[in-house]
């Protein structure tokens, strides 16, 4: 009778963690989707600054799995141990009757909580330290996980060590019939089939197909095509003239700027021109709440910077190191080591000139369609988002551009 109500209250608990755990999964997909593909979503609630950033971790690689995004893996653990929760009242059922090889439930549980917590703290070190951005309502699946499996543990001979090797020894013993040895093979052919799918399709992780079109570039840490003063590429009034709407505070901007720089090493008669389109409601009039907050105070330093004939170089400091605040702006240029005249350089980034260059831009882009950010022109031709770099260069060639190893 002990037993029994300490079983009953080990439900009870697992139940309440596992359905909190849908919840935060369910909203981590909703944050997922928002940062992946909604170009006009706004920071979500746990976006706080750059370090807490929420939707700056689901947009990178490391946030799916074989294609597949986290949450998704995440929301698939816990309606799985919901399931089990519930498995000895669902194997009665006539055409639930399969089930019965879930002997254990508490085995199963505790040794996916554990296993779910070891690869939530690898991902929590890469998190720390090679994305350097944390996710707040990922943190708490990871404690959720930890918790799920300290209270599906307590009472099981072994702890640990004991339901993973039960687990092991249940999982044999239910294969051993034919007809369940084929249906696993069959579901994991299924399965196997899917995440070859969603691992080369790349349908769910925009970052993983970028990654694929664009990962020469996002391998970079610096500019090693940087250019110094204020032209990029030929300076011929008749060369094919690419014009890149930008902004500092937008991660695939960063990785476009890489691209234009080394194009322009690869073509004649290329020239970049570089203008700014801060999604920042602090210059930006068509914005109605924060999104890349601090990219106004960047590109008004950019601008300034061309007055000193250094824009290209600050430019890339820009994209690499340079923070929200005017203070991480002035920080990262005194570091970068670029002779500047800063207080010329502070007076000018809040000149009238300055903010009236910003508004031509952003009023001329928005007109033209270009809500989003990067957003390229050549000629009449307009293209928001960028191009993988093989299509950037077919791009360019379609408009004129010569490649320089061509001899006509």
């Amino acid at each position: 009778m002990e037993e029994n109500k300490k079983h009953i209250w080990k439900t009870i608990i697992i139940a309440i963690l596992v359905l909190i755990g849908i919840g935060v999964t369910i909203d981590l997909a909703y944050i997922y989707y928002q940062a992946n593909f909604n170009q006009h979503a706004l920071p979500s609630f746990c976006s706080i600054n750059d370090f807490i950033d929420c939707d700056g971790v689901a947009k990178t690689i490391e946030s799916q799995f074989l294609g597949v995004p986290l949450a998704y893996w995440g929301l698939f653990l816990y309606i799985f141990m919901g399931i089990m929760l519930i498995v000895d009242w669902l194997k009665k059922a006539p055409f639930l009757k399969f089930l019965e090889v879930f002997k254990n439930k508490f085995h199963y549980i505790a040794a996916l909580g554990l296993i779910s917590f070891l690869i939530s703290m690898t991902l929590f070190g890469i998190s720390y330290f090679e994305i350097k951005k944390l996710c707040i309502m990922c943190l708490v699946t990871y404690v959720l996980n930890f918790i799920i499996g300290l209270v599906a543990v307590a009472g099981l001979e072994g702890h640990f060590i004991g339901a993973v090797k039960q687990s092991w020894l249940d999982f044999v013993e239910a294969l051993k019939p034919v007809p369940y040895r084929v249906a696993f093979i069959v579901v994991m052919l299924i399965a196997g089939g899917f995440l070859s799918w969603t691992y080369t399709s790349a349908q769910f992780s925009p970052a993983l197909k970028g990654y694929r079109a664009f990962g020469e570039f996002l391998k970079l840490k610096t500019n090693i095509y940087a250019v110094k003063g204020n032209t990029l590429g030929s300076a011929d009034k008749d060369a094919v003239v690419l014009h890149v709407y930008s902004d500092y505070k937008c991660p695939i901007c960063g990785t476009a700027n890489l691209m234009v720089h080394k194009v322009v090493r690869e073509f004649k008669n290329v020239r970049v021109e570089h203008h700014n389109m801060p999604l920042d409601k602090s210059c930006n009039k068509y914005m109605s709440q924060d999104f890349h907050i601090g990219s106004c105070i960047n590109a008004k330093y950019g601008l300034a910077a061309e007055k000193q004939g250094k824009f290209w170089e600050v430019e890339s400091v820009l994209f690499e190191k340079a923070g929200s605040t005017e203070d991480s702006v002035i920080n990262a240029l005194k570091e970068s080591g670029i002779e500047l005249d800063y207080d010329k350089l502070k007076k000018d980034a809040h000149s009238k000139e300055v903010a009236d260059s910003i508004n031509k831009d952003i009023d001329y882009a928005f007109s033209k369609g270009m809500v989003g950010t990067p957003s390229m022109k050549v000629g009449k031709d307009f293209e928001m988002g960028v191009k993988a770099y093989p299509e950037l260069k077919k791009w360019l060639i379609k408009h004129g551009a010569k490649p320089k190893h061509l001899l006509f």
